[in-house]
């Protein structure tokens, strides 16, 4: 039985491991999307982090992209099209996913 126990832990671990994984790139990918918003918005310096933020305990509260979407091009004022809000989020996931790699390295 100890192989099997030994076995179930590892699983746990690794799937507690792929699941912070999964947490901080999403993480980071919402505040490199708040950061492009803000950037759209004319929000630099501690406005723009606080903006990224915002959009990172947006994500956080509701969760799911399409909120996440929703929220944006209301932020944006409908001032960016819905698919290019998607374009980016598929971007920074992948500069996020990179990023969130080279930390554990």
């Amino acid at each position: 039985m100890t192989m099997f126990a030994d076995r179930e832990r590892a699983f746990e671990a690794k799937f507690a491991h792929d699941a912070e994984l999964k947490f901080r790139v999403e993480a980071r990918r919402n505040k490199l999307i708040g950061l492009w918003a803000a950037e759209i918005l004319g929000k630099t310096g501690p406005d723009a982090m606080a903006f990224a933020a915002e959009i990172v305990r947006a994500d956080l509260l509701h969760g799911g992209d399409e909120d996440l979407v929703a929220h944006l091009v209301e932020q944006l004022s409908g001032g960016v099209a819905e698919g290019e809000i998607r374009i980016k989020l598929t971007e920074y996931a992948v500069q996020a996913g990179r990023e969130v790699f080279d930390d554990l390295q």
